[in-house]
């Protein structure tokens, strides 16, 4: 059964989820770093790192919300950073953010479905994602497209929430994501259903190997999972 944040409404999962995100765009990038105490931040920065071999020049950025994960690309010195998102709401703060950051000749933010990407084949060096992938509506033909817009040899990056295995983490982490975010994500954001959707998103994505396996499908070569803080979020990466 597919996940949605609105159980009581009809509607497609990627029209509730954009829905979704323009409820919450005001407050997401507070509410981020405040139920993750910072943490996210750090992972980004770790997924980034990943692509520094490669030196890309021209970045794709799916899910891209306010930006955070385009600018913090820039550390890899690209030409462009191009960053989509189906939410106005969530482009709208990230264009604000980068208006006032000074960094338009350098990312871009654009309307943008994942699955049906408006790029030409093989345009681009790597395509990021950050906390997105779980949201699509359909993940493997995201996720193809993802592969068809990247250049021969490009890589994938993608850092996504994933479910701790090992005592004590587990417990704590299904404790704290089934009571305490909810509650403080609804306090804060006024949307009821977003911090309930997330961690029935997290439960619900084939996270680990299983997740390497639909990248293989696809078509994408040596790819890795590298779990973060104790599995809490994992890095994937891939080839072209």
């Amino acid at each position: 059964m597919t996940v949605v944040p609105y159980k009581e409404k009809e509607g497609s999962k990627k029209a509730q989820v954009a829905e979704m995100f323009n409820n919450i765009s005001r407050r997401y990038d507070f509410l981020n770093h405040f139920l993750s105490l910072g943490i996210d931040i750090v992972w980004r920065k770790k997924a980034v790192r990943e692509l520094k071999e490669i030196k890309p020049k021209q970045i794709l950025d799916i899910a891209t919300g306010t930006g955070d994960f385009a600018i913090e690309a820039l550390s890899l010195k690209p030409d462009k950073v191009i960053g989509v998102d189906i939410s106005e709401g969530m482009l709208a703060m990230g264009k604000k953010k980068i208006a006032r950051m000074k960094l338009e000749d350098k990312v871009e933010l654009q309307m943008g479905d994942s699955e049906k990407l408006l790029f030409d084949d093989n345009t681009f060096d790597a395509v990021i994602v950050a906390f997105g992938v779980r949201n699509f509506e359909n993940l493997e033909k995201g996720l193809a497209d993802m592969w068809r817009v990247l250049k021969p040899g490009g890589k994938v990056v993608v850092l996504e929430f994933s479910k701790p295995t090992r005592f004590p983490m587990k417990q704590l982490y299904s404790f704290y994501f089934k009571y305490i975010l909810p509650i403080i994500g609804r306090m804060i954001s006024k949307d009821r259903a977003a911090y309930t959707y997330l961690p029935e998103s997290v439960k619900a994505f084939p996270d680990g190997v299983l997740f390497t396996n639909i990248l293989d499908r696809v078509g994408f070569k040596k790819t890795i999972c590298k779990p973060q803080t104790f599995g809490i979020c994992s890095i994937y990466t891939g080839i072209k």
